[in-house]
């Protein structure tokens, strides 16, 4: 089967729908098929831009292929008669972030048209696709917003055989992009509440501005020799070495749509994960006290969830094979991920 996998690319940003992206493509021609990825060029600023973002996408023509699976917004917009969505991301400052006051999109009757121009372009696209799947947080999203169902679809861990459990040396890893969603800068004010844990953030920012905001906001909190910035594109191999030799993984991101690829890596490597009680897709398997630590997005609570897990060893070590466990009976794998995608 020849095998188009469509997403968007917003140019030098590399997360986790790029990562799956990659692995799909490498698992569908592992599969014998022919496989190929386009990324459409997207950009969301300025807002009144996204009309043409849409249109463009809708425009596109796919010929010679057998079978489409769309990703992201607005690449998932393309027609094609055998066009499966894989949903990742709709355009989130349309829906739960524009609620949230977090969006671009002014609350006037412009950025209303906006907002029905995109919900009504969604729908269409969602209507009209062959299947609909989406992972956990995005298949609630749909539902609330545009009245839809989707087949729940989770991505598995890529590369587990990188991960496994090594002696912890005391410090808590974060690893993935870092951005403001992402609330490193909330993990750096918690370490001022935390004071055993030493904390290594690693991963590629979106802007050049970052790293100096963030070794600034140490300096600030009196916490710069406890903190290890490693802001850049790590290689696989470096990320689970960081991961298989942490006593915890901390991941907090606001209302993540899928447990996420930080996630599984920590459970792989039976590390437990530090998160907060607003991130979403997450706490689908990250429990208090059973596979990690919850607690409010405050840095007085996420600094006292750390410092537990770096003065309780025992505890964290405990969690972290919990955590194993439950990745195992979750059953993850590329094999049942194809079957759906490819019936």
């Amino acid at each position: 089967m020849k095998v188009l996998v469509l997403s968007n690319r917003v140019p030098f940003v590399h997360g986790g729908a790029e990562e799956l992206t990659v692995h799909l493509i490498r698992q569908l021609r592992a599969a014998g098929h022919e496989a190929e990825a386009v990324r459409i060029p997207f950009t969301w600023t300025p807002y009144g831009r996204l009309y043409d973002e849409m249109l463009i996408a809708k425009q596109l023509r796919v010929a010679n292929v057998d079978r489409v699976i769309a990703l992201k917004y607005p690449a998932y917009l393309v027609e094609h008669p055998c066009k499966v969505v894989w949903l990742l991301h709709q355009y989130r400052q349309a829906y739960d972030l524009y609620d949230a006051g977090q969006t671009d999109i002014p609350p006037n009757e412009e950025g209303e048209t906006l907002r029905r121009a995109i919900r009504t372009a969604d729908e269409q696209a969602f209507t009209g696709a062959h299947r609909l799947f989406a992972i956990a947080e995005a298949r609630k999203r749909l539902k609330r917003y545009n009245g839809l169902d989707a087949e729940e679809l989770s991505a598995p861990l890529n590369d587990p055989e990188l991960f496994s459990c090594r002696p912890a040396e005391g410090y808590i890893f974060a690893g993935g992009r870092v951005n403001d969603g992402k609330r490193q800068s909330l993990l750096i004010r918690a370490l001022r509440h935390a004071p055993s844990v030493r904390l290594v953030v690693a991963g590629p920012v979106e802007d050049g501005e970052t790293q100096a905001r963030l070794i600034a906001l140490a300096e600030a909190h009196g916490v710069a020799d406890r903190l290890t910035l490693d802001l850049r594109f790590l290689e696989r191999t470096e990320i689970a070495d960081l991961v298989n030799r942490s006593t915890a993984v901390a991941y907090i991101p606001f209302q993540e749509d899928s447990v996420g690829y930080v996630t599984l890596e920590a459970f792989q490597a039976s590390k437990p994960v530090v998160t907060a009680d607003d991130t979403g897709g997450v706490l689908s398997i990250v429990r208090d006290n059973e596979t990690g630590f919850v607690s409010e997005p405050t840095p007085e609570a996420i600094g006292a969830s750390m410092e537990r897990a770096i003065a309780e060893p025992e505890t964290s070590r405990e969690l972290g094979l919990n955590a194993r466990e439950r990745l195992e009976e979750l059953d993850l794998s590329w094999s049942k991920v194809l079957s759906r995608l490819l019936s």
